[in-house]
């Protein structure tokens, strides 16, 4: 079977998940010193910002490391929607005492484009990875052709065979219980979609392509486990996130070590794309799925001001508190000493 060492020079088949709002270079360089592979998501970053990233990653090893990217489509402009996601919203504002319509700042997700096409063949990563779906043809032949390896997310064994079909170099096979947002692309039906250890042998006898476990996996056992079933490695995300390289708010570190964190759901509320997190207060008030959301990721900007709000009064009713099913290997412990517990070799 094809391994991580095989495709880059990593020593433990373990790879740490890009986490978006949790995370700088910090937590990757940890992982990829450790001997796994750190990833570092792009999606909320500007192109200088990238530069730097990677220039601190590269400062401090140079052990392979993982960039990753979005790919979906920004949708048109729909002010009525937005206008009424804003009034199903309107209790929320006056409770804490804001204008329906006062903006806070926060970071856009953008897809991947020639910019960033321009900036992979420059810097030249050893690997980068896609959430749903891939680029343009001629965006992933461009960035190919300069040696960079890619990974992309699949939900059902219809997702792997496209991703396979159309250039990507390893398959993620993304479970159910997977925390973040959903990486589906052929379809906006979750009930085609499957828990973990059902999707990985599936995936594995219908590809030719190394495949890589995520979701639910917080253990040496559960890497063994995805490996056993075939797969090359593991993508961990949920674990990371009390490490002391992650970024996770103290509002989010709380809930992963409360009685909360038991209860997660997919929901699209925060962004308008399902996503898992632990479940609070707009969840189980608007959602978990919501027909009013706007398209992703047109649906953050209304909560932002809330958000803000609410965190600076100690409250996550508001926040994003992104999770998976399993949060039982989540500890306050250095990100290599994590990924080397993952690896089984602590």
């Amino acid at each position: 079977m094809t391994t991580l060492r095989d495709i880059l020079d990593v020593d433990y088949p373990v790879i740490q998940a890009p986490m978006a709002g949790v995370q700088d270079s910090a937590l990757t360089i940890a992982v990829s010193k450790a001997g796994g592979l750190g990833s570092l998501p792009c999606a909320m970053l500007t192109g200088d910002k990238i530069r730097e990233e990677i220039a601190n990653i590269r400062a401090e090893t140079d052990r392979p490391f993982n960039l990753n990217f979005f790919c979906h489509t920004p949708p048109a402009a729909d002010p009525e929607k937005e206008t009424a996601w804003r009034q199903s919203l309107l209790p929320y504002y006056q409770e804490l005492g804001l204008e329906v319509n006062e903006k806070a700042g926060g970071a856009s997700r953008r897809p991947f484009d020639e910019q960033a096409a321009e900036l992979v063949a420059d810097l030249k990563p050893a690997v980068i990875s896609f959430h749903f779906g891939l680029p343009a043809p001629h965006l992933l032949a461009y960035i190919k052709s300069k040696g960079v390896k890619v990974l992309a997310s699949a939900t059902t064994v219809a997702e792997a065979l496209w991703l396979e079909q159309r250039g990507a170099d390893a398959i993620i096979a993304q479970g159910l219980e997977a925390g973040g947002h959903r990486g589906h692309f052929l379809s906006d039906d979750l009930g085609l979609q499957m828990g973990t250890f059902a999707l990985i042998p599936q995936i594995v006898s219908r590809v030719k392509l190394p495949v890589i476990a995520a979701g639910g996996i917080a253990s040496a056992a559960g890497v063994i486990a995805a490996t056993q079933l075939g797969a090359m490695a593991a993508q961990v995300g949920t674990a990371y996130l009390l490490c002391t390289e992650a970024q996770t708010s103290a509002i989010h570190r709380h809930a992963l070590q409360s009685d909360q964190a038991s209860h997660t759901a997919i929901t699209n509320v925060f962004s308008g794309r399902p996503a898992r997190g632990i479940v609070n207060r707009l969840i189980q008030e608007q959602g978990p799925i919501s027909s009013s959301a706007p398209e992703f990721p047109n649906a953050a900007a209304a909560l932002a001001a809330l958000r803000a709000k609410a965190e600076q009064l100690g409250k996550g009713d508001f926040s994003p508190l992104w999770a998976g099913q399993n949060t039982m290997g989540c500890e306050a412990i250095s990100a290599a000493e994590m990924t080397l517990r993952l690896a089984g070799v602590e």
